[in-house]
């Protein structure tokens, strides 16, 4: 009867525990989520904005651009969606940007908002556009990527969360990172051409 009773403390206890994770973790989510209730379930984001020459606007708060993978593809040529909303990844050498020597801004293909500059592209080698900086750090983000059985640093455009490359740390000074994005992530920008309005 004791070892009953033990078991049957033993399970309602654990019932309790789990749903006492679940209601934190919902009150955690919901704590989370203010800047998304406060406008209606739109969430916003802080980003740099730059004109096609390259000179910062300011800092605004933007919507975060969220859609289905549906309104993705309509949008996106079929490698660009694979890369930037898929994660993959273009061959080297055999994509747009590696080579490309013009002066202006690159994009973020799926939303416009401005990811780096052609003053920081350098040649890496690697076959990828590469930078040694981002346009302004607030315009990306990074986060853990543990794929293909190895730990890198992936980099995503803040404002639409589109897959962009990785960062390594054996780039050139000053500041010593070597951004390796891939050309159908981004959409550049002649410094010359006129600002939409």
């Amino acid at each position: 009867m004791k070892n009953l009773l033990s078991r049957r403390a033993f399970v309602v206890g654990s019932l309790a525990a789990a749903a006492a994770l679940v209601i934190d973790k919902t009150l955690l989510q919901a704590a989370d989520d203010t800047t998304s209730s406060a406008s209606g379930g739109i969430q916003k984001v802080s980003i740099a904005e730059f004109t096609n020459a390259g000179q910062k606007k300011g800092i605004v708060m933007a919507d975060k651009v969220v859609k289905t993978d549906v309104e993705w593809q309509k949008i996106l040529e079929p490698e660009q969606y694979q890369v930037a909303r898929r994660a993959g990844t273009e061959p080297p050498f055999a994509n747009k940007y590696a080579e490309w020597h013009e002066k202006g801004i690159f994009r973020c293909v799926c939303c416009g908002t401005a990811l780096f500059s052609s003053d920081t592209k350098f040649d890496s080698g690697t076959g990828w556009p590469s930078f040694w900086a981002p346009i302004a750090p607030e315009n990306v983000e990074t986060k853990t990527d543990s794929s293909l059985f190895m730990k890198r640093t992936e980099v995503m455009c803040k404002r639409c969360d589109a897959h962009l490359g990785h960062v390594f740390d054996d780039g050139p000074a000053p500041t010593g990172l070597r951004y390796c994005m891939n050309s159908a992530s981004l959409d550049f920008v002649k410094s010359d051409t006129p600002e939409k309005t």
